[in-house]
Formats: structure tokens, sequence, C-alpha cells
């Protein structure tokens, strides 16, 4: 090799900036509680582990799981009663064109005194409204339904609410304690994705430029890892930096600090 280029090479080597991140979680969420309620189980024995599907906090659901009980027996009876309304409404309507068929054909009969067309008129007009009566209970009925199906629904999150799990996330922080009443907005705890993993650097703007085309070096060693995210406005911290974020795989242990490299090909 030309000793020229071979010079050249290295002073673009130690002229590459060493920037230093520590290996932190693909996130952390803050968990807050949706509704108010007893803290009646936190397992703190889960801290620092990664989560099954049971649950590590539960708040107090048994009013809840009483009242959904009652909500869904109330329906059964609701949609029993509808069906014998509807039975009774279909009744109504063919009794009803029964009726008017008659009093058609009696009205234009001479032979028929006024109080005889009068009383076959008033008991058509009786069964219209009975009908309309019983056809306006099933509308109700129907509206119950509806309600009663919408407050199920909110009784269901509520209760979904009130048992927290994070299958595959580790328990990073418990912020509650058992006994403890919570309300909306209250916050309970803080649980990671370590699924993958995300370093953190705040780059000078001439290594910004061509960002996509160089080599990440991770510790001195050459990785196929390229930026993941990059802002174009600079850091309000950093004010001179840009913040960029490489993902990586998960490591054996998180928040280890690794030196970066960006090189030319």
């Amino acid at each position: 090799m030309n000793r020229s280029i071979f010079f050249a090479l290295i002073a673009v080597s130690l002229n590459a900036k060493v920037y230093y991140s520590k290996i932190e979680p693909y996130e952390i969420r803050s968990i807050s509680s949706n509704v108010s309620a007893q803290v009646v189980f936190t397992d703190e024995k889960k801290l620092g582990k990664l989560l099954d599907a049971d649950d590590y906090i539960k708040l107090d659901d048994e009013l809840d799981l009483v009242e959904l009980k009652q909500l869904k027996e109330k329906t059964v009876l609701l949609n029993d009663t509808v069906k014998l309304d509807e039975e009774i409404v279909k009744n109504y309507r063919n009794i009803l064109e029964k009726k008017n068929v008659n009093y058609d054909r009696i009205k234009v009969l001479k032979i028929k005194s006024t109080v005889e067309k009068d009383k076959e008129f008033y008991d058509l007009y009786t069964t219209q409204n009975q009908y309309l009566s019983t056809k306006k209970e099933l509308d109700s009925l129907k509206m119950q339904l509806l309600d009663t199906s919408l407050q199920i629904a909110r009784l269901n999150k509520s209760v979904k609410d009130k048992h927290l799990n994070a299958k595959n996330f580790v328990l990073y922080d418990l912020m509650v304690k058992e006994g403890q009443v919570v309300s909306p907005g209250t916050p309970l705890a803080k649980v990671a994705d370590v699924s993958k993993a995300i370093l953190t650097v705040f780059l000078d703007e001439k290594d910004v430029k061509g960002i996509e085309s160089k080599k990440i070096y991770i510790d001195g060693q050459k990785t196929n890892y390229k930026i993941s995210r990059l802002w174009n406005i600079t850091d309000e911290t950093h004010i001179s930096s840009y913040k960029a974020q490489i993902i990586v795989k998960t490591p054996h242990r998180f928040s280890k600090l690794v030196q970066i490299e960006f090189k030319d090909e």
C-alpha cells in the first residue's frame, strides 16, 4: 500500500470522534391508575424480573364483579321479556289487521246502527292503543338492554384496569403498597421493554453529515448496526449536538457504558 494512503487512513481513523453511551432498555413505561380503588396485592418478588401473564399489581374489584354478575342476570331477564313483548306486539298487529278489515266492512253497512259502528270503532282503537303501548314498552326494554350493555362494557374495562400485568416486560419499579388507595393518574409502577436495547448519543454536526454511510464501532468492534433515529433539531440540553439513537440486541446486563465510533467504510 502506498505510504501516503496508509497514513491518510490512520489520520481519518484518529480523527473519528469517540462517543459514550449506556445500554438502556428499549422502553421504560410509567404505569398510572385508570380507576379509584384500594391496592389489594403487589408482587414485590417480581421486581427486576421478567414478568409472566400473572398480575404484579391487583386493585380491589370485588364490587365490580358483584355488579357485573347482577347486570348479566338482568340482561338475561330483559332479553326474555323482550321476546315475550315481541310476540305480544306481533299478536296485536294481527288482531289490528283483522279489526281494521271488519270495521271497514261494517262502517258502510246501513243495517248497522251508529251505536254498533261506534262500538267497533272504539274497540279498534283500544286494540291499537294496546299495540302502541306494548311496542313502546318493547322499545324501552331495548333501550335498557343497550344501557346495560354499556354498563357491562365499562365494568369489564374497570376490572381489567384493576389487574396489571405486562408479560415479557421487566418490573422496573413498584410505587404503591398493599392497602394504599389510589385514584386516576396515581403512579403505580414502571416496566421495561428488554426485548431489545437502545444507545443514545449526541452527535457533532461533522459526524451527522453522511452518517448513514458510516460504519458503527462499539467498544472497538465493527457492527452492522445503523442509526435508528436521528433528530434534525439540536438537543435542548446539548445545544450544539444532534440526538441519535441506535437499536441493538439485548445485552446480558443493561446500563453498561460502551464506546461508540462512526467511521467511513
